[in-house]
């Protein structure tokens, strides 16, 4: 099948399944989920896996054990591919990639690496050019303070208190949701995002076991 874009329907689904998050809701709805949200996702996925990599979507069901909140069902459709994320919700599409959470001996070697006047000054750059393309790109969490060892004045102070780094890019709900035209703001973004990736492989790898 062909990747024809979101209905509308998917965007109504969601604004339901945010007022309503019971099984109630879902097992009405649960055949316009399939048809409107889940398979335009998985068409997409198989039309960006030949240049981007293996695709994955995630569960619709929330992991309930540790949170007070025990809403039963997630309000957005998330998957990967590659080093690409892909979301939907009742706010339009989203995307990303990049480390959300480093784990410690990532986080060791990614701040050596922005502190290295080379290799620092090349995230600089390309930082740069991903933020030309409308593109955010920071940490969702940060130091407050300088991390031990690294002087409060760094010229890249900034990166170094991030815990993880992402490139970020949400698109408001248009038009063009609801046709083809949509995977070429997810491919626009991966073919922009990816010297990032590449550098995060490069100097920060996977973590340890």
């Amino acid at each position: 099948m062909t990747f024809n874009g979101w209905p509308e329907e998917a965007l109504d689904f969601y604004e339901g399944l945010e007022a309503d998050n019971s099984k109630t809701y879902w097992l009405a709805h649960k055949e316009i989920y399939t048809e409107c949200v889940l398979r335009p996702m998985t068409e997409l996925l198989d039309e960006l896996g030949p240049e981007h990599g293996e695709g994955k979507i995630f569960r619709p069901y929330r992991d309930l054990r540790f949170s007070k909140d025990k809403s039963p069902y997630k309000t957005a459709i998330g998957a990967v591919v590659g080093d690409g994320y892909i979301q939907l919700s009742a706010r339009g599409l989203a995307v990303g990639s990049g480390m959300w959470e480093m784990r410690s001996d990532q986080l060791d070697r990614y701040r050596q690496a922005v502190a290295g006047h080379h290799t620092g000054a090349e995230l600089e750059r390309l930082i740069t050019g991903i933020r030309q393309h409308s593109i955010d790109v920071d940490g969702h969490e940060k130091l407050k303070s300088a991390p031990r060892g690294y002087p409060a004045e760094h010229p890249r102070i900034e990166l170094l208190r991030c815990k993880g780094l992402v490139a970020w890019q949400q698109f408001q709900v248009e038009a063009w949701l609801g046709t083809a035209a949509a995977k070429n703001r997810v491919t626009g973004f991966l073919t922009a995002t990816a010297p990032l990736g590449e550098w995060l492989g490069r100097y920060v790898g996977p973590p340890r076991q």
